[in-house]
C-alpha cells in the first residue's frame, strides 16, 4: 500500500476540508476523512494553497547575492557576474543550489525552471532537497562556430545522462539570449528539443538595448528574429518579454510560446516596467511569474514576486483593477505548472501533492476578509508553515532539516567571490 498523509481541518477556498494524500498524489478532498495515515497534519489555523512555481531563475546565483548591486545589466554581467562565474566549481554550484532550494522551500516554492552552468551539481542538490526542478543547461557560443560545437556536445552529453537525476527533475535547454547565441545554434537547439520533447527557455526582449542591437544586427526585433529563424514553438518559454508590440504578442500566441514575468529584476536592473500581462493573457499566452536569480532580484520569494507583479502592472497602467491578486496567484501556480508541463499547481484529486500550508495566525492575515488578497498584498514568504512536495513533507513548523549546515557551507564557499 502506498504511504498516506492526512491534512485535517485546513481552510481551502473558504471552507474547512480534510485532504488525503496517497503516494505522490492528492487522493481525496472531503469535509471529513477517517483513515489512519502514516502522517497526520493538524490544519487548524492554516490555509492550503498549491506549491508556488518559480518559472525563471538561476538557482546557484544565491552565491552572488549582493554582488554588483545598483548596476546596469550589461556592465553587471560583464564586470561582476561572468568573471565570478568563471570561478565556479561543481561544489560551489551544488551548495549554491542547495541554498536556493532551501530558500524556495521556506517561502513555499515546490517547483522551478532553472538556467545555469554545471547542471549535474544543481540536479544533485534538487534531488536531495526534495522539490521539483526543470533544469536547463545555460548555453552560449558568442557566434563562434568552435564554441557552438562544444555547446552541442555538452547538451548531448548532459541529456544522455539526465535519466539518472530522478523523476522530480526534468532536463531542458537554456540558450542564454539572441546576443550570446547564434541563430544556427538556436535552430539546432530547437530541432534537438523537438526530437526529444524538451522544454527551452531563454531571455528575450529584456532591455531596450537588446531590441536596438537586434534590429541593428539582424534587421528584426527579437521576437520577429526568432520567428524568422523558425524557433518559436510551444516548447519555448521566454523570460522577461518586456519589449514586445501587439503584432509580436500575436506571433507568440500563434506559436504557443510561454512568457515569464520577472518584476523584481526588471525593476532592480531598470530594464523596464511595462510588461504586457493583460494583453498576453487576452491573446491566449500562458504567463508565469519568476524571481530571476538572487544576484538580480536578491531573493527567491514568490509571494513577494506576486505582489511586485501586481503593483507594477497597476502603476504603469494607472489602473487599480489591473493584475488582481487572484490572477497573480494563478500565474504563480496553475500557469507556472503549465509552463513546466507538470500535473501540479492546482488542488484537485489526481493532481500531484505539491502543497503549502499558510500560517493564518499572523498580522498579515488579520482580519482575513480576503485570503488571496492578504497573501499577495500583505504577506511574504515567511507566512509558509508547511511544505509538501511529491507527497513528502519537506518543511513543518517553518523548519527544514539540515538548514543550518547549508547556511554555514555557503557562507564559507562564497568568500572567494568577494
Amino acid at each position: 500500500m502506498k504511504p498516506q498523509m492526512l491534512i485535517k481541518g485546513v481552510e481551502w477556498e473558504g471552507q474547512i476540508k480534510d485532504i488525503l494524500i496517497e503516494g505522490q498524489y492528492i487522493k481525496q478532498i472531503a469535509d471529513s476523512i477517517s483513515v489512519t495515515a502514516g502522517i497526520e497534519i493538524d490544519g487548524q489555523g492554516k490555509a492550503l494553497i498549491p506549491g508556488l512555481i518559480n518559472a525563471h531563475t538561476h538557482a546557484a546565483m544565491t552565491l552572488f547575492r549582493g554582488i554588483g548591486d545598483d548596476m546596469l545589466l550589461m556592465p553587471w554581467l560583464k564586470e561582476k557576474i561572468w568573471p565570478n562565474e568563471a570561478l565556479l566549481t561543481h561544489e560551489d554550484v551544488y551548495w549554491g543550489a542547495k541554498l536556493a532550494c532551501l530558500e524556495m522551500i521556506k517561502s513555499g516554492t515546490t517547483a522551478f525552471l532553472d538556467m545555469y552552468y554545471k547542471l549535474p551539481a544543481t540536479a544533485e542538490a534538487v534531488q536531495e532537497m526534495g522539490i521539483r526542478g526543470v533544469l536547463s543547461c545555460a548555453c552560449f557560443d558568442h557566434f563562434n562556430p568552435e564554441q557552438a560545437g562544444k555547446s552541442k556536445q555538452e547538451i548531448q552529453s548532459l541529456f544522455a545522462g539526465s535519466d539518472a537525476y530522478g523523476p522530480r527533475i526534468k532536463f531542458a535547454l537554456g540558450p542564454h539570449a539572441i546576443y550570446t547565441v547564434s541563430g544556427a545554434l538556436l535552430q539546432w537547439i530547437d530541432t534537438f528539443s523537438e526530437e526529444h520533447n524538451l522544454l527551452i527557455q531563454m531571455h528575450v526582449a529584456e532591455t531596450e538595448e537588446e531590441v536596438s542591437h537586434s534590429v541593428k544586427q539582424f534587421a528584426y526585433t527579437p521576437v520577429r528574429y526568432l520567428n524568422k529563424l523558425g524557433v518559436l514553438s510551444p516548447r519555448l518559454s521566454i523570460a522577461h518579454g518586456l519589449y514586445v508590440d501587439e503584432e509580436e504578442i500575436r506571433i507568440l500566441a500563434d506559436k504557443g510560446v510561454k512568457v515569464v514575468h520577472n518584476p523584481a529584476s526588471n525593476m532592480k536592473l531598470a530594464s523596464g516596467t511595462t510588461f504586457k500581462f493583460t494583453e498576453m493573457r487576452k491573446a491566449g499566452i500562458t504567463v508565469g511569474i519568476g524571481t530571476d536569480g538572487c544576484s538580480s532580484s536578491n531573493n527567491l520569494d514568490m509571494t513577494e514576486a506576486m505582489k511586485l507583479a501586481s503593483l507594477l502592472g497597476k502603476a504603469w497602467r494607472k489602473n487599480p483593477e489591473a493584475l488582481t491578486a487572484d490572477e497573480m496567484l494563478y500565474a504563480a501556480t496553475g500557469q507556472g505548472a503549465d509552463i513546466l508541463e507538470l500535473k501540479t499547481g492546482r488542488i484537485a484529486e489526481g493532481y500531484l501533492a505539491d502543497l503549502c500550508l499558510i500560517d493564518l495566525n499572523l498580522p498579515a492575515f488579520t482580519p482575513n476578509h480576503h485570503f488571496t488578497s492578504n497573501l499577495v498584498y500583505a504577506a511574504n514568504g515567511s507566512c509558509i508553515d508547511t511544505v509538501i512536495c511529491d507527497g513528502k513533507l519537506l518543511m513543518q513548523n517553518k523548519k527544514v532539516p539540515g538548514e543550518e549546515e547549508i547556511l554555514k557551507r555557503v557562507t564559507e564557499l562564497a568568500k572567494k567571490f568577494r
